[in-house]
């Protein structure tokens, strides 16, 4: 039974991510728009690949504004709110 919630956990965390490859360095990441606020990501690499993330920082801008663009264009999609 408690194998249950490590596979519901391990599910929601990984289900739906896409890979996006960003517009500004090239680094491609695994991301999951849960609403147009709400956007995972993780990493396939370290995070010293992206030249603008560091470790004083709380993301980086060009990821932000390329998953944005991605989200436009259709090819990472938001959950309606159905």
């Amino acid at each position: 039974m408690a194998a249950e919630p490590v596979r519901e956990s391990a599910r929601y965390l990984t289900e739906g991510l896409r890979p996006h490859v960003c517009d500004g360095c090239g680094t491609t990441v695994l991301v999951k728009k849960n609403s147009l606020q709400h956007t995972s990501v993780q990493w396939q690499t370290d995070t010293s690949a992206c030249p603008l993330l560091g470790p004083l920082v709380a993301g980086c801008p060009a990821l932000r504004d390329s998953i944005d663009r991605a989200v436009r264009d259709g090819s990472i999609e938001v959950p309606s709110d159905d």
